[in-house]
């Protein structure tokens, strides 16, 4: 590993001697667009204001790609290139370094969006924006370019599975009732804190999102694209729909960080899986059910697959 660590290093600054203060700062608002504050941000717009069957589909597979992310993370426990050689730091992450998960992320995210949009605008966007994001990690100095590749070989495991194995998946899920779905949502939320116990967020968004999913449908199936009269909703209403449910999301983000207990407790584990698992159940149920009952949102019965 030590040769490999050495070439990378050497890419890192092969690429750091174009450096200049503008060019880091727009490295640093680049790279932004890979932070999960990104994520938490554009998956909401999509499930509430666009279309919410799409908009849970990649919020799950956006999940799926962010714990495998963190998995590989805590078991092969590698350096990132400035614990190496602190020259090259430009950044510092709190997280171990292969894979880079701002890489998968990006390529997961922008790699299923980019499917939805006429070609080739799709395909430029779904290319173009993680190369950048990507760039941006390696100009850094928080990535090794065996990161990134490690990332975009999981990215591409998870945008193949959404592409050609999620409707075989979601007629399965389908045939079950509801209390089985809940009971298997609930089992996979447990296989992934067992098989990653050092952080329990992925584990409680999906419980949480997953199972507000399969009661919005059941209860009260909320539509992104009709207003309370049944017509197509104009943006007035979705921009009211995306700032109250927002305004939920963060007091639920940042609120249940200081009332849960903080890291060093016992029962910092439950507490995060609690939080995320609230917040995922807001953005799939909570936020549509308050859309409902305040007249800025329509249902409809048949949740149509596409």
């Amino acid at each position: 590993m030590e040769a490999v660590y050495q070439w990378g290093l050497e890419v890192i600054r092969t690429i750091q001697r174009i450096e200049s203060p503008a060019l880091t700062l727009l490295m640093k608002l680049i790279t932004a667009l890979g932070a999960e504050f990104a994520y938490l941000t554009l998956l909401p717009l999509i499930y509430w204001c666009i279309d919410e069957k799409r908009g849970f589909k990649l919020g799950t597979a956006v999940l799926l790609s962010a714990w495998l992310n963190s998995t590989a993370k805590n078991i092969l426990r590698q350096p990132r290139p400035y614990q190496l050689d602190p020259s090259v730091g430009r950044a510092v992450e709190d997280s171990f370094g292969i894979p880079s998960g701002h890489a998968q992320g990006s390529l997961t995210f922008w790699g299923i969006v980019g499917g939805w949009i006429k070609q080739p605008a799709g395909l430029i966007l779904a290319i173009v924006l993680p190369l950048l994001i990507a760039f941006s990690r390696l100009y850094l100095g928080v990535h090794f370019p065996t990161d990134v590749f490690a990332g975009w070989a999981l990215a591409l495991l998870v945008v193949g599975i959404y592409y050609f194995g999620s409707a075989s998946i979601e007629a399965l899920f389908k045939a079950l009732n509801i209390r089985f779905r809940i009971l298997v949502v609930a089992l996979i939320a447990f296989i992934m804190n067992g098989l990653n116990p050092e952080d329990t967020s992925m584990g409680g968004a999906f419980f949480g999102m997953a199972t507000g999913y399969i009661i919005m449908t059941e209860w009260f199936p909320f539509s992104a694209r009709l207003n309370a009269k049944g017509e197509q909703a104009r943006f007035p209403v979705l921009l009211g729909r995306y700032l109250i449910g927002m305004a939920g999301a963060a007091l639920l983000y940042v609120g249940l960080k200081w009332v849960f207990p903080g890291e060093a407790s016992p029962w910092y584990a439950l507490g995060r899986f609690t939080r995320y698992a609230l917040l995922g159940a807001w953005i799939s149920a909570g936020a549509p059910w308050v859309f409902l009952r305040t007249g800025i949102a329509g249902q409809h019965k048949n949740l149509v697959t596409e």
